[in-house]
């Protein structure tokens, strides 16, 4: 089985765009803290999630909003501009929980998101995070 579950703060707001068939994509990044001190490290993961949930939760994920997300992890390596070797985490997002953001006053749309720890729906996960 391919699944992690993870929590971190979003890099950016979300953005959605849509398939040639019409299916819209939101995907946004994270940023997943491990360690501490001298040994501590950020691993950024590139989150997508599909259709209609992914629309529902869009208005939410906003730059430094605290996430829970579990989903099917990809390693993909890529060649950037350069032509140097690049790697990126990507993760197709099955469960995703809105955990509280950064600065709960930061945005108009942030102060109608169900409190820390909310449900949207059907997208939360029984699985602690």
């Amino acid at each position: 089985m391919n699944n992690w579950n993870f929590t971190g703060n979003l890099g950016k707001d979300a953005e959605q765009r849509f398939l040639p068939k019409g299916d819209s994509i939101v995907s946004f990044s994270v940023a997943v803290k491990s360690g501490y001190g001298d040994n501590a490290k950020t691993t950024w993961a590139n989150c997508a999630m599909f259709g209609k949930r992914g629309e529902s939760v869009l208005p939410y994920l906003l730059k430094g909003t605290l996430v829970g997300i579990s989903g099917e992890v990809t390693l993909r390596d890529w060649v950037d501009k350069e032509g140097g070797k690049r790697q990126s985490l990507d993760v197709r997002v099955d469960n995703l929980t809105l955990l509280g953001s950064k600065s709960e006053h930061s945005a108009p749309a942030q102060q109608a998101a169900p409190q820390s720890g909310g449900d949207i729906g059907d997208m939360t996960s029984d699985v602690p995070f």
